[in-house]
């Protein structure tokens, strides 16, 4: 399985995608490290002065694409270059893509053929083959941006401040919004612990020793990054503040029982806690399709334990990860609240 791989950072040369790099183990040098053996962060440099480049894949997005296009243009900091993959799409999505490129030469096209259908190891396919045309932006910064949101026009200004405050912040985003009764409200299940992949930035040093990101079956792509990051001695945060809104609920690219199907058999492959797993799926039952979901979430968890899916991340990381997990169960015994309790009332601008 590869993945955008290479351990330099995104100067002349970015890490190369899937045909020009050797093969990708199935997971970064997964020991922890402290914070005192992390790479030394330069020296504060103006925001205004800060460079960080996009990646977007998107499939037949006729629908959102221009919304988020124009998102990316009326950015108070615009990105060095965006480059935008549209995965085998059938519908105007390479026609819009190519309509914004003759108009903003920071924003690249890009058009790979594959199978049709939705697919989340597709996506990272598509963002490594964007990769390339990356090459020689310098950027500090890279950033993945889902094709179906919209952003305030001073999301990556004020995202890039925090990395600005915070030298050992190693990726970040803001909280991902959806439209209830014509509002965007912040979705229940958002945490400052776990950040979205829908519009994230990871400081290059931090991406270079994560070894980017990995492409999975049932995806977690985002979830799998963050980990690494942690174990490598970064810190990984959303922050509230930062709305990001979706316009697509979550699962609605699919029937929403295999959406949550798919998310159990996620959930085992990158090794999740099983007490921690249960609880997360009675905590989400209020969550559409009620109880049901859940059911499902859980079912194709343990679906994938007796058909004994293989894994495609290292012991090491499971056991990183199952050490965060149980911290929160242990939490959630002595307080007597949900492990994912947190909540935010936090409405879209």
């Amino acid at each position: 399985m590869s993945s955008v791989h290479g351990r330099q950072g995104f100067g002349s040369t970015f890490p190369r995608g899937p045909h020009g790099s050797t093969k990708r183990q199935n997971n970064v040098q997964d020991m922890p490290v402290k914070p005192s053996n992390l790479p030394c962060v330069e020296q504060l440099v103006p925001i205004r002065h800060r460079k960080y480049v996009l990646l977007t894949a998107v499939y037949n997005e006729e629908a959102f694409l221009e919304r988020t296009i124009q998102s990316v243009v009326n950015q108070s900091l615009r990105p060095l270059r965006w480059v935008i993959v549209s995965d085998g799409s059938s519908d105007r999505t390479d026609e819009i893509i190519k309509h914004h490129a003759a108009k903003h030469d920071f924003i690249r096209f890009l058009r790979v053929t594959r199978a049709s259908g939705r697919s989340f190891g597709s996506k990272v396919r598509a963002l490594q083959a964007g990769v390339p045309l990356l090459e020689g932006t310098n950027a500090e910064f890279i950033g993945n941006l889902d094709a179906d949101i919209s952003l305030g026009s001073s999301y990556f200004e004020d995202l890039i401040a925090h990395f600005e405050r915070r030298p050992r912040l190693g990726l970040a985003g803001g909280f991902v919004c959806e439209e209830t009764d014509r509002e965007f409200v912040s979705r229940r299940t958002n945490r400052t612990y776990s950040v979205a992949h829908a519009a994230q930035l990871v400081r290059q040093e931090c991406y270079s020793a994560i070894g980017g990101y990995l492409a999975l079956e049932y995806g977690g792509e985002d979830w799998h990054a963050q980990t690494c990051a942690r174990m490598r001695g970064w810190e990984a945060e959303a922050f509230p503040e930062l709305m990001i809104s979706h316009h697509r609920h979550t699962g609605e690219g699919d029937n929403l029982l295999r959406h949550k199907f798919r998310q159990g058999r996620m959930d085992y492959s990158l090794g999740s806690y099983p007490l921690f797993e249960i609880l997360k799926c009675i905590e989400r039952i209020p969550e559409k399709p009620f109880l049901s979901g859940s059911v499902a979430r859980l079912t194709g968890f343990c679906w994938s334990c007796l058909c004994r899916d293989e894994r495609p991340v290292s012991s090491e990381f499971i056991a990183f990860m199952r050490r965060e997990q149980r911290q929160r169960v242990l939490s959630l015994l002595k307080s007597g609240a949900s492990p994912y309790s947190w909540r935010y009332p936090h409405r879209a601008p």
